[in-house]
């Protein structure tokens, strides 16, 4: 990574229509967020034993959360990436309003589906459970869940083909925008910017993962039509999961090019892509798009070979995003003379964020530990960690930096305890779900025993503190947004 000093940040040439577009995702992704959390925290202190939600509304409440916060991840990763991509190449500001029209559509089906329909078969939606729910929900309202998953889809599809277009027309192609002819020895251009290499690896792991879910997604809607039509429980299986895997991973991808883009500025040190950048890079595209059998390893009828690979890994997996961004962060940062807001403070905590939320995945990708743990509140430990102290905090600290704020952190302002509030609430509420999984205590589960509740209330307390700080942040760069707009 270079040293030198950063050149001034130039904001890319959007048209009206990119813009508003720009604010209606960043608003669609505030609102849904404060959602999710409250939704989050009702379903905490429930398991707490403070609030009497009945079981068949939890379900489908944990099936709006799981599919909600994926969703709002990819929406805010997506929207970073098309803005700071915008300088670099030509991107339709048609196709991210698209984009978000198909978005809001698939919402407002899934919720209807869900709290209307009383779908509850989660995040998942494992083929066959959509259509044998023992009585729970009408194949209605699975059908209308998956169709809405499936506008989502496409749309997020139409925009990261697009995305590839001005890649390929930038640069002469996906795997130069990545950098690889250069890394190869192949070529002594000049190597693409971070904002282009991640865009790339980004947009290639997100089209096959869609591509995986579209197909899973659709063999289940013909099997709710023609009960008749049947599919391979383990390989629909294999197609969601490595969906899922692969689509929230890419999210934190776009979301780092705030930090790429951003940091330097704050501490005066450019961000430029090196070889090692590169290497990480191409490290990380090929083994995201691998390692999904990690969420499989408790099932038995899987090649063993495969659990091993997805072991293995799993563990070399946590390298190339350690060393090209963690330690890339922390040297810009180092002895920098930083400053301190709550733009520079989000950006960095993200990284902890993502570093840190490495720890526990890895522990649950050993074979031997899964065994006994990946079915406990471990499993959602790690990826809270990721989404609320990694993708989230790049995508609010984003939102702030549109809006122009200031608001330093340390000089007592409201916007500064609702940091500090955020990430200790964030931390808290983390740190339950792991201990109540060192513990044994089982997810998805509605009702808790009283020897768990402990754990519960603690979890509901920081949940709380959470969501407090959330709508103070949230609503106070929302409202920043307007100068955004406002500009020319």
């Amino acid at each position: 990574m270079a040293t030198e000093a950063a050149e001034p940040f130039r904001a890319p040439k959007l048209d009206r229509l990119g813009r508003v577009t720009v604010v209606a995702n960043l608003v669609a992704c505030g609102l849904v967020f404060l959602l999710m959390i409250l939704f989050g925290l009702m379903m905490r202190m429930t398991q707490a034993g403070w609030l009497g939600l009945d079981p068949d509304r939890f379900y489908q409440i944990m099936t709006v959360h799981g599919t909600g916060m994926v969703g709002i991840a990819a929406l805010g990763g997506a929207t970073v990436m098309w803005y700071f991509l915008s300088r670099y190449v030509r991107l339709s500001s048609g196709i991210l309003a698209a984009n978000l029209m198909l978005f809001v559509a698939g919402v407002v089906i899934i919720l209807a589906a869900d709290l209307l329909g009383g779908f509850a078969g989660a995040w998942t939606f494992l083929y066959p459970l959509p259509a044998i729910s023992g009585g729970q929900w009408e194949a209605a309202a699975a059908f209308w869940h998956l169709l809405g998953l499936l506008l989502i889809g496409v749309g997020f599809l139409v925009l990261c083909l697009d995305i590839a277009r001005g890649l390929i027309a930038g640069y002469g192609g996906l795997f130069a925008a990545l950098g690889w002819p250069q890394l190869l020895g192949l070529s002594d251009r000049e190597l693409p910017p971070p904002a282009a290499v991640a865009s790339s690896m980004s947009v290639i792991v997100t089209v096959l993962s869609l591509i995986a879910g579209a197909l899973v997604i659709v063999l289940s809607m013909i099997n709710l039509l023609v009960p008749e039509f049947t599919v391979d429980p383990l390989f629909a299986k294999n197609l969601i999961y490595f969906f899922g895997h692969a689509f929230i991973n890419a999210t934190i991808y776009m979301a780092v090019i705030a930090v790429y883009e951003l940091l330097p500025g704050y501490t005066g040190r450019a961000w430029k892509s090196s070889k090692p950048f590169l290497a990480g890079w191409m490290g990380s595209t090929i083994m995201v798009l691998v390692i999904f059998p990690h969420h499989l390893l408790m099932d038995f009828a899987m090649p063993k070979w495969a659990m091993i690979m997805a072991q293995i890994l799993s563990y070399t997996n946590s390298f190339p995003a350690l060393i090209v961004s963690g330690l890339g962060a922390l040297a810009i940062v180092h002895r920098s003379g930083i400053r301190w807001d709550v733009v520079s403070g989000l950006l960095f905590v993200a990284m902890f964020g993502w570093m840190a939320g490495v720890i526990p995945a890895v522990i649950d990708a050993t074979i031997v530990i899964n065994s006994v743990m990946h079915n406990t509140l471990w499993v959602p430990g790690h990826f809270h960690f990721y989404l609320l102290l990694g993708v989230l905090p790049m995508i609010l600290g984003f939102m702030y930096f549109l809006g122009r704020s200031t608001a330093r952190l340390g000089a007592g302002s409201a916007d500064g305890w609702a940091y500090v509030v955020y990430v200790l609430g964030a931390l808290g509420f983390v740190l339950m779900f792991l201990f109540s999984g060192r513990h044994g205590v089982p997810r998805r589960w509605a009702e808790h025993l009283p020897e768990w509740m402990a754990y519960d209330q603690w979890a509901s307390v920081f949940a709380t503190l959470v969501l407090l700080a959330a709508i103070w942040l949230v609503l106070r760069s929302l409202t920043g947004l307007g100068r955004f707009l406002a500009q020319k």
